[in-house]
């Protein structure tokens, strides 16, 4: 693969840590604006110059970083746009609502041990009582003369545990103009519980929400499950995909008259995978539902499913631990073999793979994907038609400062398991860390915008800066 460089251009700096970065036209507007949003609850947008307040929402949003000492994967993970936002100035939310904090569903860390089987099958009980926090998916509405206002309440999800609920997590399908929410499995490590495997269950899926319909109630139960919900909202929903660990979002790419799907999954410990597909056959909820009711398997053809928890991207789930004989190596043992094997048919293979350990000179060992993004643009020829994606952190043995990774790959028709090319960054981050966190581009596809943090601790205020790339 070609060898590429690119250069960096700080567009704000000083910011808190950005989860979402991308462009909309407001409404009565002729330009297109980049909006940033934060983690703690923050949009912003670019506009003449300096940087303009959009939305501050941190009173709805809970507090973060506190128990887990800075470290924090709730807050503001998910902000899209109307395809008409410019006309009816409706835009969506996805967030971890203020005062929501429960115990948990565990009492301590999870670690399968394939020896143990009652750590293979554990059950998600007590719901109600034990759980991390509630998140929400809300319809806003921006009008130029007022601030904007929330309009109605989409889905209200509880979660299991502070991790993997999804980030960029809210964008809108140019194929159906329906609203695509991606959720993580809920977190702790390995889906304790095998959430994303459950059709019934909310976490570890890719939904559809037809924002269209009007449910006639603007204020639906906190769930977990699916048939949970009243049937209005059962009606405005369809499932894309299950088998999700954490997703960094869908992108949309268009070839000819059929656009390319692209969906970034963070690894466990092993492998990191961006998985892609053209052709899909969503369920509706409400089959969903009846299938389980009747206590048999909905019809799946065209269904996706990426494979967790018994496959990690391209790999079986494994559990990592130092080898007692030889401390510098590492042993790995399957996590969940039986599940490796039901699923391994059944799953879509991933597009690329790449890996938290790797020997090869030109490549690097990741940490977690951050962003994933087709770029169509003609100023970075080199880059034209493919697909890039950043991880958070080179996982080296090198010293601080730490350094994000930029990377791309080719895309083929088939969507077939491809190799990748790491990208040369020409910017001086100097002394401090730099965290690739987020990864954004414009309406076209033409220009791709990069969020970097000083530091994994959302509680580390201001040491945000977005970057637009360039030649």
């Amino acid at each position: 693969m070609v060898k590429v460089k690119v250069h960096l251009q700080p567009l704000v700096g000083n910011i808190n840590l950005p989860t979402v970065l991308k462009t909309a036209i407001l409404p009565g507007d002729n330009a297109e604006r980049l909006f940033i949003a934060t983690q703690i609850g923050e949009i912003f947008y670019i506009g003449d110059g300096a940087i303009e307040t959009f939305l501050d929402i941190r009173p709805r949003v809970l507090e973060l970083g506190g128990s887990s000492g800075g470290y924090d994967e709730r807050g503001l993970l998910g902000l899209a746009f109307h395809p008409d936002f410019y006309k009816n100035g409706l835009f969506y939310l996805h967030y971890s609502v203020a005062g929501s904090q429960g115990p948990g569903a565990l009492p301590s860390s999870f670690k399968p041990d394939p020896c143990d089987p009652a750590t293979l099958n554990l059950k998600w009980t007590n719901r109600e009582m034990q759980y991390n926090h509630i998140d929400t998916v809300e319809e806003w509405i921006y009008q130029s003369n007022a601030q904007p206002q929330k309009r109605r309440t989409l889905l209200s999800i509880r979660r299991p545990f502070l991790n993997h609920n999804g980030v960029n997590s809210l964008n809108f399908s140019p194929e159906n103009g329906k609203l695509v929410l991606t959720t993580g499995d809920g977190g702790a490590g390995f889906d304790p519980f095998n959430l994303s495997q459950d059709d019934m269950e909310i976490a570890g899926k890719i939904i559809e929400i037809d924002v269209a319909v009007n449910t006639l109630n603007d204020n639906p139960p906190v769930i977990t499950r699916f048939q949970e919900l009243p049937v209005s909202f059962q009606e405005t929903l369809t499932v894309i995909a299950k088998g999700v660990r954490n997703i960094t979002g869908i992108s949309f790419q268009r070839f000819n008259s059929q656009y390319v799907k692209y969906v970034g999954n963070v690894g466990q410990d092993v492998v990191e995978s961006i998985f892609s597909f053209v052709d899909y056959k969503p369920i509706p909820v409400t089959k969903l539902i009846q299938s389980s009711m009747m206590n048999t398997e909905p019809e799946q053809e065209g269904f996706i499913n990426f494979g967790w928890r018994g496959w990690e991207g391209a790999l079986p789930t494994s559990v990592v631990s130092n080898c007692t004989v030889n401390p510098a190596l590492n042993e790995k043992i399957i996590a969940y073999y039986d599940e490796t094997i039901t699923t391994s048919v059944k799953r879509l293979p991933p597009l690329i793979s790449y890996f938290h350990q790797d020997p090869r000179s030109d490549k690097f060992g990741a940490t977690a994907l951050t962003g994933v993004q087709p770029y169509m643009g003609n100023e970075i020829p080199d880059l034209k038609g493919s697909v890039v994606f950043t991880d958070l952190a080179r996982n080296e043995e090198a010293p601080p400062p730490v350094r994000g990774a930029f990377s791309y790959t080719t895309v083929r028709a088939d969507c077939k398991l491809q190799d990748f090319s790491v990208i040369d960054i020409d910017y001086d981050f100097g002394s401090k860390s730099a965290y690739f966190v987020s990864l954004g581009t414009n309406l076209d596809q033409t220009r791709l915008y990069l969020g970097v943090y000083g530091s994994m601790k959302v509680a580390d205020h201001y040491q945000g800066t977005v970057f637009e790339i360039i030649p």
